[in-house]
């Protein structure tokens, strides 16, 4: 089948995160949004309107002959089940993180897309923006020498402060690991590579009670762990302490620093496109920060979907791949059941880096022509 440009892509889920989504999706080339839909027909009616695009029922865009990509936003409960349909429809697929709540799940859509031919895609595609990539970049050229230790940083207070729906945070598929984990574990196999084994304990809060304006006293169940400390050794060698906390009243951690035999990064906050980078070699006082070496430092959210599109079209591997996102599922899962077993646990699957994003490309494009 001629694959032409740009593809095209129908959101299912018009929730928070799709305003990001449909805004930034107008910077690149290879793709271009022409639909949405979500059960709520309302609210996809509204982001219809407001970025300029057709509202239709969730079986129609899923039947759609002008759509090749979905992109699926629907909560982390329903990701691996309406990436099955998406891929039933003949369609590629890319979701919103986790990939999955359980392996089984996960492996069954990659199996789908392999049997069909399809490409699956998940975020985060953070590590994608030029804070990270210039991280990866230092690494790569041996600036920090051979990584041997760091730290992996989410302190926080927890979202029923400020989020309008905080319920999912704390249920099955929520919790500050399984939602913030996939932004700090994707930018450290983006440096290092993957993980090889877990060692972890765990705390869960009780009820919680919302303290934002429209939610104020409202009482939350908790499903899920509320605070993990972690160590994950990667296969080539380096031991990274991770925490991942919504118990936390303030903080000043740095999100992730990585070690080596030759100096030390500090990378920014993974959850973003940009942010400082900072070096400092064994025997200088001070850090330095160090200029990016690469673009994308605006919130392009969006990229990871630009690039797996990109793929499609040159017939290249996409970076924010569900092999990637299946692998740190993977690890998070076992961070889960190594809490509080004293021992370490191996992580059961792998993955090859992503490949790394050319430096100079120029806004919109995601290849050096």
């Amino acid at each position: 089948m001629l694959v032409e440009r740009p593809l095209r892509v129908g959101v299912i889920g018009c929730g928070n995160i799709s305003g990001a989504y449909l805004r930034h999706a107008r910077t690149f080339s290879s793709m271009e949004i022409v639909a949405c839909a979500d059960m709520n027909e309302s609210l996809a009616q509204a982001k219809a309107t407001e970025f300029s695009v057709e509202a239709r029922g969730v079986d129609d865009l899923l039947a759609s002959e002008d759509v090749d990509i979905v992109l699926n936003i629907t909560p982390p409960q329903a990701h691996a089940s309406v990436n099955l349909q998406i891929l039933e429809a003949e369609k590629h697929a890319y979701c919103e993180k986790p990939f999955a709540l359980d392996r089984e799940s996960a492996e069954e859509v990659l199996s789908l897309a392999r049997s069909k031919g399809l490409r699956v895609g998940c975020a985060p595609d953070t590590f994608l923006g030029g804070g990270h990539q210039t991280c990866r970049h230092l690494v790569d050229q041996g600036a920090i020498g051979t990584p041997v230790h760091g730290t992996a940083v989410m302190l926080s207070a927890g979202p029923e402060s400020w989020h309008p729906n905080p319920d999912f945070y704390f249920l099955r598929g929520g919790g500050p690991l399984m939602d913030m984990g996939p932004y700090y574990i994707t930018a450290l196999v983006n440096m290092l590579g993957p993980v090889a084994e877990v060692q972890s304990m765990s705390h869960r809060s009780g009820e919680r009670t919302c303290t934002s304006e429209k939610n104020m006293g409202r009482k939350l169940r908790v499903e899920v762990d509320t605070h993990l400390s972690a160590h994950l050794r990667f296969e080539q060698g380096a031991i990274i302490t991770m925490l991942m906390s919504f118990d936390t009243a303030g903080t000043k951690h740095r999100p992730i620093e990585l070690h080596g035999t030759e100096g030390s990064l500090l990378v920014p906050d993974p959850n973003m496109f940009e942010g400082p980078v900072s070096l400092v070699k064994w025997g200088e006082r001070e850090f330095e920060e160090v200029e990016l070496t690469h673009g994308y430092t605006d919130n392009y959210r969006s990229i990871g979907l630009a690039d797996m599109a990109e793929g499609v079209l040159r017939d290249r591997p996409h970076r924010v791949s569900g092999a990637l996102a299946h692998h740190v599922l993977d690890v998070m899962l076992t961070v889960q059941e190594a809490a509080g077993k004293g021992t370490s646990v191996s992580v059961k699957s792998t993955v090859e880096r992503p490949e790394a994003m050319p430096a100079g490309l120029p806004v919109g494009e995601l290849e050096l022509v």
